[in-house]
């Protein structure tokens, strides 16, 4: 696996524009920085992550996760998180490759590929990698210098990473999430659902009935599925989207009510839990570092 690696790398440090530049490969990033990070937040959409070079953390609900070469990060619901590179330098900076996930690809897939063995319906997880892993990696990413190959064998090597997952550690979870009468499927649904209204006032019984679940069983999945209750994962939206508001307003009780808190001094609370400092002070931070625009969601 060593030489595949070498070579991912060598080929991603050639077209890494910046931070996260978007290759001509459809939902293919590539992601570079020069040194550790601050923590920042974001939305992680469903999405494969694989790091070349250095380390990530990221932090979901009270779990933390490190990932490096060695191992690939999946989420295969939107979850928000928190995160930050952990090793990366100038002389080896860190590189990663993201893979947005493309249901109906793997839905196609599925009926040609022996069901996996059953495990817990988490909605993210870290696994090792494998050689034919990152081999079906390293032909789709050669394709950036081939781009007249790209519309007929791209989406042949995303089928083939998208085969090796189902046969990998989290091939039961794939095949959950895009059955449509499956629990994590229906919990994904709630999930849309708050993330289209997060500043509205959630109504658990509602959220349960849209599930196809009582109360007590949608609290359980929910929470397997994110390590998060409904109303955790709501009020994590609430300061996230909050914190994007005061980068351009740094006006903290009118980014609470516009996110849906009711209370100016709880929302500064729970936020300065959250990010470590007071909303003012921390988005006037965010302000001088140029954090415009996080992107957590990246590899």
């Amino acid at each position: 696996m060593a030489e595949e690696l070498e070579l991912l790398r060598a080929l991603a440090a050639r077209h890494a524009g910046g931070r996260h530049q978007e290759t001509p490969i459809p939902r293919v990033a590539i992601h570079r920085g020069c040194a550790p990070t601050e923590i920042s937040a974001g939305l992680f959409e469903p999405k494969l992550c694989l790091v070349l070079q250095g380390a990530k953390q990221i932090m979901i609900g009270d779990q933390v996760l490190r990932y490096d070469p060695a191992n690939y990060f999946i989420a295969t619901v939107e979850l928000p998180v928190t995160g930050r590179i952990i090793e990366a330098s100038a002389a080896q900076p860190y590189l990663g490759l993201s893979l947005t996930l493309d249901w109906q690809s793997l839905a196609a897939l599925i009926p040609d590929v022996p069901g996996g063995r059953e495990t817990a319906g988490a909605g993210f997880a870290v696994s090792p990698v494998t050689a034919p892993f990152l081999d079906a990696w390293l032909r789709l990413l050669r394709l950036i210098e081939a781009p007249q190959d790209i519309a007929v064998l791209a989406p042949l090597c995303e089928r083939e990473i998208l085969y090796r997952l189902l046969q990998g550690p989290q091939g039961y979870v794939l095949r959950q999430i895009v059955t449509t009468d499956s629990r994590l499927s229906q919990i994904r649904k709630a999930i849309g659902w708050i993330r289209e209204n997060y500043n509205a006032s959630l109504q658990i019984e509602s959220l349960a009935s849209l599930a196809g679940m009582s109360t007590a069983s949608f609290h359980r999945h929910f929470k397997a599925a994110t390590t998060m209750s409904p109303l955790q994962y709501q009020k994590t939206l609430r300061l996230q989207q909050a914190r994007q508001l005061m980068i351009a307003n740094p006006d903290a009780t009118r980014a609470a009510y516009a996110v849906g808190y009711e209370s100016a001094s709880q929302f500064s609370r729970e936020y300065a839990r959250m990010f470590g400092a007071p909303p003012a002070r921390d988005a006037l931070r965010l302000r001088g570092i140029g954090a415009a625009s996080e992107e957590i969601s990246a590899a």
